[in-house]
């Protein structure tokens, strides 16, 4: 039976990491790239365990096993964790109806992933439903960047009520599309 929850044992933040680490873009074929999406991202365990002393994930898990994930990431974590400083310096200058980001509140979507098993099943609309219902009396809305070669992804958002707010290509030469999903509209 799959329950979606919040993180709250460093078990689980062992099961995010786990299926993070089947998914990261460097691991995979550009087949499984292509057809499955990917996360960029690689957290350690630091990271999430400073990151949730600030808000919890979402997690799927069937059984003890953790097979999507929802990660949360406030203003606060970006001084925890040095290489998200750019990405919220950022916000400073990218402009969602007439004001900049930065002048919200809003909670970061710090990857979103579900295990190729359990794909196609409804886990990511519902991951994302929870995230909202626990997040939208805190935060205006939940704001995150995927790669625009990440279709998968692009679509997934997209069709839960993400928009693209923003785009740019970082030094890499790699495009990412900057996407707010508004939970006050």
């Amino acid at each position: 039976m799959i329950t979606i929850t919040n993180s709250s044992t460093t078990k689980e933040l062992e099961g995010i990491l786990k299926l993070q680490k089947q998914n990261l873009k460097k691991d995979l074929t550009p087949e499984q790239i292509k057809e499955e999406g990917f996360v960029t991202v690689s957290h350690s365990l630091d990271d999430l365990e400073k990151m949730h002393r600030y808000e919890p994930n979402i997690i799927a898990k069937d059984g003890e096993l953790v097979v999507a994930y929802v990660l949360a990431m406030t203003d606060d974590s970006k001084n925890d964790i040095p290489r998200l400083v750019e990405m919220y310096e950022s916000f400073d200058h990218i402009q969602y109806q007439g004001k900049s980001v930065s002048s919200y509140s809003y909670i970061v979507v710090g990857q979103v992933c579900v295990s190729q098993a359990y794909r196609g099943k409804g886990l990511f609309d519902q991951c994302y439903r929870a995230y909202k219902d626990y997040f939208k009396f805190k935060y205006d809305f939940a704001i995150t960047e995927i790669a625009s070669i990440n279709l998968r992804s692009m679509n997934a958002h997209k069709r839960i009520g993400f928009e693209v707010v923003h785009t740019y290509t970082d030094n890499s030469a790699v495009e990412w599309n900057v996407v707010v999903w508004d939970w006050k509209r």
